[in-house]
């Protein structure tokens, strides 16, 4: 069986880099597969780590990323992946919940499931076409598209939409409105994202 990009390049996490690791997810197929998957809410600062240990028991992963400019010590402007957050990792359902819950207890980095609700002890689930927008519209080579909290992404009054025409055709979420432009905004537990849209490309849908 064909190993996926993640896999090869957990082969050899201890050599592998930052970049070189967002790299092979980079080039892993977004599909919309049916799988569902998870929210992992992070309590370390060593985001990366946590990342390579998933990645090294066979987990796939995602990790939201955008092109940040920075000079060099030769005073050249450079740009590089960077996470958009660095308290959240989302794991792709390929294994049981029990499984999870192992590794999680096992790594040597607080970290928890995002659950249904408060109080819950049942894992939030991510429907995988939910998910499966949420990576197309993180995509870091779009060049208009803002990120946000779970809890500000609430707060935007917009209509549900389904895009029927352009190079965003078939993708769902909120259209909202903001300094005179539109945006098609998507959430998943932990955080949001909106890339600009022509409305005219949007159809509204029942909620």
């Amino acid at each position: 069986m064909a190993q996926s990009p993640q896999e090869k390049a957990s082969a050899s996490l201890d050599k592998i880099s930052k970049e070189e690791l967002m790299k092979a997810q980079s080039n892993t197929p977004i599909e919309d597969d049916g799988c569902v998957w998870y929210a992992l809410r992070l309590f370390t600062l060593r985001q990366m780590d946590v990342v390579n240990s998933l990645a090294d028991r066979g987990i796939e992963f995602f990790v939201p990323m955008q092109y940040v400019d920075y000079m060099d010590r030769e005073g050249h402007r450079r740009r590089k992946l960077k996470p958009v957050v660095s308290n959240l990792v989302f794991v792709k359902k390929t294994f049981d919940p029990g499984f999870l819950s192992g590794v999680i207890a096992d790594l040597p980095y607080k970290m928890m499931v995002m659950r249904k609700m408060r109080g819950s002890r049942e894992f939030c689930e991510i429907p995988s076409k939910q998910m499966y927008d949420f990576r197309v519209m993180c995509n870091p080579e779009l060049l208009i598209h803002k990120y946000m909290s779970e809890e500000e992404a609430k707060l935007k009054v917009g209509t549900k939409v389904l895009v029927t025409h352009g190079p965003l055709k078939g993708l769902s979420g909120k259209l909202v409105r903001q300094s005179h432009k539109y945006y098609l905004l998507k959430e998943v537990p932990g955080m949001a994202v909106m890339i600009k849209v022509t409305r005219w490309c949007c159809q509204a849908v029942e909620e």
